[in-house]
């Protein structure tokens, strides 16, 4: 199977931080990270049913938000999203989709347009565990739970993300 990129070729500036040359604030990267957060958290009960005794994706999310606080560096957040992808390749369905969401939750730490792979990868496993006939619903369901928790600095940068990323994006964030 063919590995998925959501990412563009050339990077969006906005979600580049400034000491890289972008224009994305740190304090928009930690709402970035910990938004991110809440959509991996959203969905993390699909892998914990699975396998309750693995932490790896719980403790991702943490991390992210850990590190959206300054308290870890962004090579430990790395670490924390390595392991949840590891997670990630040992389950399949809902449960393989909301680990890579905390996978990507985190990793907003490195590159902050990992925040739309978790948010997609959220909707996966939301779709992923519906019913055949409620799948669309769910997604398009969560779509709208995930954007009611955006905070309003960072709303329209997501939003627009969205919107220009949407096909790489397995069109889940469409109306």
């Amino acid at each position: 199977m063919a590995k998925s990129v959501i990412f563009n070729k050339i990077r969006d500036p906005r979600l580049t931080t400034i000491r890289r040359g972008g224009t994305l604030l740190d304090s928009d990267h930690h709402l970035l990270a910990m938004w991110a957060a809440d959509c991996a958290e959203h969905v993390l009960h699909y892998f914990e049913m699975v396998q309750p005794s693995d932490n790896r994706p719980r403790r991702a999310i943490e991390q992210g938000r850990v590190w959206a606080r300054g308290e870890i560096t962004m090579s430990q957040a790395r670490t924390a999203a390595f392991a949840a992808h590891a997670a990630a390749r040992e389950v399949s369905g809902p449960a393989r989709e909301a680990a890579r969401a905390a996978g990507h939750a985190v990793a907003v730490a490195h590159v902050a347009a990992h925040e739309l792979g978790a948010a997609a990868y959220a909707i996966r496993a939301v779709r992923a565990a519906a019913s055949q006939d409620q799948r669309e619903e769910a997604g398009r369901q969560e779509c709208q739970w995930q954007r009611a928790q955006l905070p309003e600095a960072i709303r329209e940068l997501v939003l627009d993300d969205q919107r220009l990323r949407n096909e790489k994006c397995w069109s889940l964030f469409s109306d």
